[in-house]
């Protein structure tokens, strides 16, 4: 339950103006910086969490989302650093996914997983429609229904991420999403691992299947251990391939979102992802000149691949605050429904195809 003497309410538009008159301008760059080190600092208690056994296999980001939630639910925030939080929530989550290119390896993924990507494409194409086609006859939130779709066919909260400024989703129920596809992918991975040793495919072909069926990078790093180097590369190779077209997937989106509200009288301006670009050439500078014509020690590229983490999971946080409870409940169970019905399909469909 929300403390009433603590709890953060929307403020109107008129209260915000006066609010910002009657404080001074010196310090809001304080403020800023408060809300920011706010959620760093519940950002670090979700990454220590998530190397505590048992929670290692949800990860960071769910671990951060989940402290940010119930902090906010007891003890809420000071409504001056609001702004801080709102910047971590926005600007830390697009830094982190131009940070996320890094770990697509074009190369490797055109040289030797073009067949992998023609699954991938099939993947994804299943997850988005088939989730909202069961959120549509579930009455399920829409915008929801497209991020867990998106999430579960590309990869997972980055994806959800990535997207989410594209249809213009609340903080709230991006934060929502993110919880769902965390919780689910955790399941179904630990579960891929349990059957493993009673399934009869080679661990290629597990591979295969853990890749272009899993929702996030860890997901499948965890599922596809089991089955040796061999089966966790091409695992990861094709998930890579299902994260190399997330850019082509938010153009296509961007399309669809200025086409459906074309005629409109409400505003239908998009937002151009430029973080995307910087995810391109993150990539191009990953694939082709970091590690060749730049050399780069592994510490140097695990200290990268960790900070990166740690500022998506500070985005997390920031989205987390914004999460009510009450709101989670009543939004939250048709989303997972259909997803979950999604999930379980796609890991059938995509383990004959493997």
């Amino acid at each position: 339950m929300e403390s009433q003497s603590t709890r953060v309410l929307p403020l109107s538009k008129q209260d915000q103006q006066l609010q910002k008159k009657s404080e001074p301008k010196s310090s809001a760059p304080l403020f800023l910086l408060g809300g920011i080190a706010f959620t760093s600092v519940i950002a670090v208690f979700g990454f220590a969490l998530s190397k505590v056994s048992g929670f290692d296999r949800v990860g960071p980001l769910a671990c951060a989302i989940v402290i940010a939630v119930i902090y906010r639910q007891f003890f809420g925030y000071p409504e001056k650093i609001r702004t801080g939080i709102q910047f971590s929530a926005k600007h830390f989550l697009r830094f982190a996914i131009i940070l996320y290119g890094l770990k697509v390896n074009i190369d490797v993924v055109l040289n030797q997983g073009i067949g992998l990507i023609a699954r991938d494409i099939g993947v994804i194409a299943f997850a988005i429609l088939f989730t909202k086609w069961l959120g549509k006859l579930l009455k399920a939130e829409s915008s929801l229904v497209l991020m867990l779709g998106v999430g579960t066919g590309v990869c997972g909260a980055a994806a959800i991420a990535a997207v989410s400024p594209i249809i213009k989703a609340r903080d709230e129920d991006t934060a929502i999403s993110i919880g769902i596809i965390a919780l689910v992918g955790t399941i179904f991975s630990i579960t891929y691992t349990i059957l493993r040793p009673f399934l009869p495919l080679s661990a290629i072909e597990y591979g295969i299947w853990s890749g272009i069926s899993l929702h996030e990078i860890a997901h499948v790093a965890l599922a596809g251990a089991p089955a040796g180097p061999d089966g966790l590369a091409i695992a990861l190779l094709a998930k890579l391939g299902r994260v190399l077209l997330l850019v082509p997937l938010c153009f296509i989106l961007m399309y669809w979102v200025k086409k459906r509200s074309s005629g409109k009288t409400a505003d239908t301006t998009i937002e151009f992802p430029w973080f995307l670009i910087g995810f391109i050439l993150m990539s191009l500078f990953g694939s082709y000149i970091l590690g060749k014509s730049i050399p780069v020690s592994k510490v140097a590229m695990d200290g990268i691949s960790t900070a990166t983490t740690i500022i998506l999971t500070s985005a997390m946080v920031g989205l987390g605050l914004n999460v009510s409870l009450r709101d989670f409940r009543t939004k939250a169970g048709r989303p997972l429904i259909a997803m979950m019905i999604t999930s379980v399909i796609l890991s059938i469909v995509s383990y004959f195809i493997a």
